[in-house]
């Protein structure tokens, strides 16, 4: 995966014109994908409360859900190709399950636990948005090194890292 600053630079340029032209709210589409997420977590949530209890109606009521989770996420992914729809559900719910496994351990006085399990959710969620964002040539991706995205990076933070501080950059869940 060989992402120059040029190029980083040159999308970062790209989204702040879009969303001061009102063509892009990032901002909204983040608080899509956390609804999303709620939406994954609620059809898990029915599927576990109808096993436990053999009550079927829960079962039924994961349909409705699911027809709702998939009209909103045709929102976030207009297009996409092979699996890539299905990984980006399972990104988003994975990276919600370990925000709950992390304010969980934050709860229980495990803070270097729940830091942890906060950084693996949010390189899920940058990995969503990266794949979603075209930002990711799955056919570039080769191994360097743990850390290095190409033989030229200086700073090591990995792909993960980098495609963070990316959204970080990209995403301003202030803009109003």
């Amino acid at each position: 995966m060989d992402i120059n600053q040029k190029e980083l630079q040159n999308f970062i340029d790209k989204m702040d014109n879009l969303k001061k032209d009102n063509k892009l709210d990032l901002s909204s589409d983040q608080d899509l994908s956390i609804a999303v997420m709620n939406l994954i977590s609620i059809e898990e949530h029915f599927f576990f409360t109808g096993a436990k209890t053999e009550n079927t109606d829960y079962y039924d009521m994961i349909k409705d859900v699911r027809e709702m989770r998939k009209e909103l996420m045709q929102k976030l992914i207009k297009e996409y190709d092979g699996e890539v729809w299905c990984i980006s559900k399972h990104l988003l719910a994975a990276s919600m399950r370990l925000m709950e496994v992390g304010t969980k351990e934050m709860g229980r006085g495990r803070k270097e636990d729940a830091y942890e399990l906060f950084s693996k959710a949010y390189n899920l969620y940058s990995l969503f948005w990266g794949l979603n964002m075209k930002l990711i040539n799955t056919g570039d991706i080769k191994k360097i090194d743990d850390e290095a995205l190409n033989k030229q990076d200086k700073e090591k933070k990995g792909f993960m890292g980098k495609l963070g501080d990316l959204v970080k950059k990209a995403i301003n869940c202030c803009l109003e």
